[in-house]
């Protein structure tokens, strides 16, 4: 009786060790939270977030268990489906498929070969429907086709090349243009980027510069990124980077090559992750806390007044850990997502249930242990 509920015990610390829910958008820019409080959910469009009536429980059958240390979903505009990496523990290689309009799962077996999901960084390209993926110092791909559902045929990361960064680099991508901007290289100034052409698989020899209007420019530092959408699913053009410190919102324009400072989230928290949608912002911090900001494309003294709200119907179905932010969360890759599974000084990003909650458990553990033996 004693094995069995020390095991109990056991398997829930490790549970909660491994929890990592992301969020998402579907096609109609319902916003979607996989894997919090243990449940999906459907928080609608942006005009619902702010009601008091609870998002609406969309867990289903075949979902994964989201109980990898970092779990990354991304959205396929012209597919409606989201695929999600890293959110099975059991099958690491898998890609499960969430067919938005269907509202059903499946898990598409994925060869890994020399892919490492243990540390990676990935985006999702929009028009070809290709996962890029820098992962141990090389340029990896996986091409989904346009799959809203698994097929019987395993798909296989391909190993492209080598990328022309030192081993130590912890990848920041983002997409916007068919282009992947690579933020915080060793040697290339803040406020710059380097940049890989998808269509022509090619590293540009020089990084591209985007100031912002007083001159100033963003910083040479980790961070997460996340591009914001069209809503004629055409390709993106903008960006959000928020540095780890979450000292500011840098909104880059690939367009214009500018950049606007908008303001920092309310929530100051290093493991928090991010999605944009067409017209907003959202963050999901490691307590499980989801917040947006307002954002219109082109609209400089909107931008720049807006402040970051709470995801109202969201926190009611799924309400928050009181333990402190600061500590591990889950990973959203966007949507045509980038996302980076080991930030500097991490070893895993997990979570929304927490450091705290962790050692209270294991401590429990121990102590109902130690009682046992003593008894």
């Amino acid at each position: 009786m004693f094995l069995l509920t020390l095991a109990s015990l056991f398997f829930l610390s490790s549970a909660t060790v491994r929890a990592s829910p992301c969020i998402t958008f579907d096609a109609n820019w319902n916003l979607l939270a996989f894997g919090l409080n243990g449940k999906d959910w459907n928080a609608g469009t942006q005009d619902t977030w702010s009601s008091s009536t609870a998002a609406t429980d969309i867990t289903a059958s075949n979902r994964p268990p989201f109980d990898a240390a970092n779990t990354t979903c991304y959205l396929s505009q012209y597919a409606n489906a989201i695929y999600t990496i890293n959110a099975d523990s059991k099958n690491p290689s898998s890609v499960y498929i969430y067919n938005a309009a269907a509202k059903s799962w499946s898990m598409q077996a994925v060869e890994a070969g020399s892919f490492d999901y243990t540390s990676f960084g990935a985006i999702l390209d929009h028009d070809t429907n290709v996962f890029y993926a820098l992962s141990q110092g090389n340029l990896f791909s996986l091409d989904m086709g346009l799959l809203n559902a698994a097929n019987s045929t395993p798909l296989n990361w391909v190993n492209d090349e080598q990328a022309p960064y030192p081993s130590g680099y912890v990848p920041v991508m983002a997409l916007a243009q068919n282009h992947i901007h690579f933020l915080d290289v060793p040697s290339v100034p803040a406020g710059s980027a380097d940049i890989f052409v998808i269509h022509y698989s090619y590293f540009q020899p020089q990084p591209q510069a985007y100031p912002l209007s007083d001159g100033s420019t963003f910083p040479a530092t980790y961070g997460q990124v996340t591009s914001f959408f069209q809503a004629d699913n055409t390709v993106q053009q903008e960006f959000a980077f928020i540095p780890a410190d979450s000292s500011a919102t840098y909104i880059i324009n690939v367009e214009t090559n500018t950049t606007q400072a908008l303001a920092a989230p309310t929530t100051k928290d290093s493991k928090a992750t991010y999605f944009a949608g067409v017209t907003a912002l959202v963050q999901l911090t490691s307590n499980g806390t989801v917040s947006y900001l307002p954002y219109l494309e082109g609209n400089t003294s909107t931008n720049t007044a807006a402040t970051w709200a709470s995801v109202s119907n969201l926190a009611t179905a799924a309400p928050p850990s009181s333990s402190s932010s600061s500590s591990s969360s889950g990973s959203s890759g966007n949507a045509s997502g980038t996302h980076s599974t080991t930030s500097p000084g991490s070893t895993t990003a997990s979570g929304a249930t927490l450091g705290a909650s962790v050692q209270y458990s294991i401590l429990v553990t121990c102590v109902l242990c130690l009682a046992a033996f003593v008894v």
